[in-house]
């Protein structure tokens, strides 16, 4: 793959890190409408135990990676992670740590899967970046887990930052980002807006002092804002308030799943 690769710089996977597999999946079935496979999806076992989140559409939304008690022991915890594209894992991990980036899980070929590192950004957010390898038979396949309108996919990627503006210049160094945009939050600052190609993908804003860390946090489609945030209650998360109208008309809705994963949820108020 070349620098100029068109599919650089976008979010390709999405990562449930948990230790309760079962509970995560009658969570987010209920809330999104996932089907999170009930057991190890990879074929004969293997050293992890990994779940495929499946969409009603056939389609895949992400994976889910069951957290052994040692995986916590070693710091580990519940949350979400995003793997973003890179035509070169190797050169991208060197660039990174060379503008104050760190190496959370070195680079590793994956059989039939790819080659992929953890890193965290300057101010310690954690992202995956991979370079894929195609499935086989289709080699111009394309991820679709992101999406900007449709329900059970992620639709829009926010990262709170100690440094927003460095932030903006890191993403868009490494990853070809744009920054165009923002919308006024009072006391917080401004939300800037970040996109890919033209494409909006989210938004860069300043951490807030009672969030425990830098950290990305991934917006869900839903169908109906008020049902999914019912499952939400229902199924013991705690939603950081009521949904918040966004621009275009639909709602938004931040939360914290029962094992202490954060996410957020946008879609219609039907």
């Amino acid at each position: 793959m070349s620098d100029h690769d068109p599919d650089t710089g976008s979010f390709i996977w999405y990562e449930l890190m948990t230790p309760d597999a079962a509970a995560a999946k009658a969570f987010y079935d209920a809330v999104v409408g996932w089907d999170i496979d009930p057991a190890n999806s990879i074929p004969g076992g293997g050293p992890v135990d990994y779940r495929m989140i499946k969409r009603a559409d056939g389609g895949n939304a992400g994976g889910l990676l069951v957290l052994t008690d040692d995986m916590i022991a070693h710091g580990a915890r519940a949350g979400w992670v995003g793997y973003l594209h890179v035509a070169d894992v190797d050169r991208t991990v060197a660039a990174v740590e060379a503008d104050g980036g760190t190496t959370l899980m070195p680079a590793r070929d994956m059989d039939g899967v790819g080659r992929l590192a953890m890193l965290a950004d300057p101010w310690g957010a954690p992202f995956y970046v991979m370079t894929p390898t195609p499935p086989s038979g289709n080699p111009d396949a394309k991820s679709d887990v992101f999406s900007v309108d449709r329900p059970q996919h992620v639709r829009w990627n926010d990262l709170a930052s100690d440094d927003q503006d460095g932030a903006i210049a890191f993403y868009r160094k490494h990853f070809g980002w744009t920054q165009e945009g923002a919308m006024p939050m009072g006391e917080m600052g401004d939300y800037k807006f970040i996109q890919k190609d033209g494409v909006g993908i989210g938004a860069i804003m300043k951490k807030l002092p009672q969030h425990p860390r830098n950290a990305w946090t991934f917006y869900i489609g839903v169908d109906d804002i008020d049902r999914a945030l019912a499952a939400v209650k229902a199924g013991g998360g705690t939603p950081a308030s009521e949904p918040m109208p966004i621009p275009g008309g639909e709602f938004s809705v931040h939360a914290t799943d029962p094992q202490g994963a954060t996410f957020g949820l946008v879609g219609p108020r039907k």
